[in-house]
């Protein structure tokens, strides 16, 4: 049988770098890395709770929220602690409310381990949202909650990543009790190249969940970005 590996890790040094940059003793190490998942925790949950409806971009007759977040980078060195959150069409923490950053920042203090390390929190809009596949993740779990077919949103989705992202391939990955069957099983559409054994070629991955009425559905995004180092 294949041994499957996750692409972002199988490519660290080459194409993909650390979302988490920092050195630490190793009996710190452990308590460390929990601390990054907590302030990722406390971003996703704070912006998802936050986040203004009537804030809606039209893709391809698709209407999409905005404040999606497509990765989110960690730099510590000492007593500073520095939080880049990529996003794709940040409306919501830019235009018009600066002080929801502030409180952000407020909340993401509270689960760092020493108090008296400086924290700052910046927003950065990513250049192609419509080729990250977080956001099309996102996108194809908003249709999914609308009850859209699961493969003409599938179908969607790849049409957003080819004619908006400009990728070179891109596959989608659906998994469980798909329209509600009675068994689980696992369905998927590509469109183009996906090359997953060369390591030079740049592949972004996703890898998420999205609750239906008929029960939780993996979802996993492979995209062939242009671009080989």
């Amino acid at each position: 049988m294949g041994q499957k590996i996750n692409p972002l890790g199988f490519r660290l040094g080459t194409t993909q770098n650390h979302h988490s940059i920092w050195f630490e003793k190793p009996k710190k190490y452990c308590e460390s890395l929990q601390e990054d998942q907590k302030i990722r925790d406390r971003i996703k949950n704070y912006i998802d709770n936050h986040r203004v409806c009537s804030y809606t971009k039209r893709i391809l007759d698709i209407d999409i929220e905005t404040d999606y977040i497509s990765r989110i980078q960690i730099e510590k060195v000492r007593n500073f602690v520095q939080v880049i959150i990529y996003m794709g069409f940040p409306m919501f923490l830019i235009k018009g409310k600066p002080h929801k950053l502030n409180e952000l920042k407020v909340d993401v203090e509270k689960v760092l381990h020493c108090g008296n390390r400086n924290l700052t929190i910046s927003i950065s809009k990513i250049g192609n949202p419509c080729g990250d596949p977080n956001i099309l993740a996102a996108i194809l779990t908003q249709q999914l909650k609308k009850r859209v077919s699961f493969r003409k949103a599938m179908k969607k989705t790849i049409e957003v990543a080819e004619k908006m992202g400009s990728a070179k391939g891109i596959k989608v990955q659906l998994a469980g009790r798909i329209d509600g069957r009675e068994m689980a099983c696992v369905e998927w559409l590509r469109k183009g190249r996906v090359s997953l054994q060369t390591i030079r070629t740049k592949i972004d991955f996703c890898s998420t969940t999205v609750r239906t009425i008929h029960g939780v559905l993996g979802i996993k995004i492979w995209i062939f970005a242009n671009g080989e180092s």
